[in-house]
């Protein structure tokens, strides 16, 4: 046998079958020659359990003799280790990549413990952020600097950033429980999340007053038009101010009402149907903390009160707030969402967007004395630390607590505040 040389392996024809060339100096090395001419590198080797393996090194031209044959004596002192390097190429190839452990995430934990909601902004972050940047990587590769240079990409989306990083830990932490990767092994760990500027801003009594007097003209006569021509267009113009008046959706005026009085986000507004109402218990099913399904919650007399004027002045439906003109489905997000657009501004109130309205709930019930438990069962939050913004010292039932607060969410709307409170309702930075 010939020592594997350049000089040999060039001089190497292809033949109609494949042949071998084998080293005469290391043992089991040597160079396969395929019919089209492709020359690789190859260990011949048995393994201590006296398996017979041909373990392919790299083709000829990417690698030298000598590099090729540094690889074989590589390989030969894990064999001699008790290794079986071929096995070990064909676990590798095998094992599962981040994709795949985002599959079984998915489908296994977010879609069974996750409310709607919060499957929405997940399957958001997987789709544009973990899977584009490491959904390919093997599971097993994957280190502390891989998931810390992605989180500082996102360095300008701190709140987006951090959000990416509880899913990487919740999804690490289930392949340790499924055994894909060895326990404390979570690449999240040890990495800072950034600082995020939480947006603490409610409604005052005085902008709580205003807001009520530009949702009861919004409901009467509609809002005033937003006049954009000028000069000769201008005569196109109504010529009475009063004429200029657009209608405001009565559904998303009742629906502004209902966050107001509730503390809900709007997607449980929305979708709720008169199924989930209880008017003799005073209870509304809304989506619970764990999301694990809809829970009585109790609500306040003036939800109550605000209920009997949907079912008297909107059609019948199996929805609270319908469409106008399809009643087989709940009042779409963007009229909602376009309608407080307008009230806000005539109100003076622009940089309030609707989901302070829940801050408002929050804050006031803090001021009603509610503690953290009962602030974070009235709100639904998932934990505690979510509540700690609004916390206070008291032990007040939930309905006295709700009644409370819609005393005087409703006593601000009419325009007689029940307390003297003013500013502009925005919590300073400690």
């Amino acid at each position: 046998m010939p020592k594997i040389t350049k000089r040999v392996i060039d001089s190497a024809k292809p033949s109609a079958k494949q042949y071998f060339i084998w080293d005469d100096h290391v043992k089991g090395f040597g160079i396969v020659v395929l019919p089209s001419g492709q020359k690789s590198f190859i260990l011949q080797y048995r393994t201590l359990a006296g398996r017979s393996r041909r373990l392919t090194l790299g083709q000829y031209g990417a690698l030298t003799p000598v590099e090729g044959k540094r690889m074989a004596g590589d390989a030969l002192a894990k064999i001699r280790n008790g290794e079986d390097p071929l096995a070990h190429r064909r676990a590798l190839r095998s094992a599962p990549t981040v994709n795949d452990l985002m599959d079984r995430y998915w489908s296994e934990h977010v879609l069974v413990h996750n409310a709607q909601t919060t499957q929405r902004g997940v399957n958001y972050i997987l789709k544009k952020i973990v899977r584009p940047n490491l959904g390919s990587l093997k599971l097993s590769e994957i280190t502390r600097k891989d998931v810390a240079v992605l989180h500082s990409k996102l360095g300008n989306t701190p709140r987006q950033a951090n959000q990416s990083l509880s899913i990487l830990s919740k999804a690490f932490n289930l392949a340790e429980v499924w055994g894909w990767r060895p326990e404390q092994s979570n690449p999240v760990r040890m990495i800072k999340r950034y600082k995020e500027n939480e947006r603490d801003r409610f409604l005052s009594d005085a902008e709580l007053s205003r807001l009520g007097n530009i949702l009861n003209e919004a409901e009467a006569i509609g809002l005033p038009w937003e006049i954009k021509a000028n000069g000769k267009t201008r005569k196109h113009l109504p010529p009475n101010e009063e004429d200029r008046r657009t209608r405001v959706s009565p559904v998303a005026l009742l629906a502004i009402r209902l966050l107001l009085l509730t503390g809900a986000r709007l997607s449980e507004v929305l979708t709720l149907e008169w199924s989930h109402v209880d008017m003799d218990k005073g209870m509304l099913a809304l989506p619970s903390r764990k999301g694990d399904g809809r829970k009585p919650h109790p609500v306040s007399n003036g939800v109550l009160a605000l209920l009997k004027r949907c079912q008297t002045e909107l059609q019948e439906s199996r929805y609270v707030l319908p469409r106008e003109h399809d009643l087989n489905r709940h009042v779409a997000k963007e009229v909602v969402e376009n309608a407080w657009q307008r009230i806000r501004k005539y109100a003076g109130l622009e940089d309030v967007r609707l989901h302070d309205l829940r801050h408002t709930i929050g804050t006031f019930a803090a001021q009603a004395g509610g503690n953290a438990f009962m602030i974070s069962h009235l709100l639904r939050h998932s934990n505690l630390s979510t509540t700690n913004r609004y916390v206070n010292t008291d032990h007040n039932p939930i309905r006295a607590l709700s009644e409370a607060i819609g005393e005087r969410v409703e006593a601000g709307l009419s325009g007689h505040p029940v307390s003297g409170e003013t500013g502009l309702g925005r919590k300073q930075d400690e």
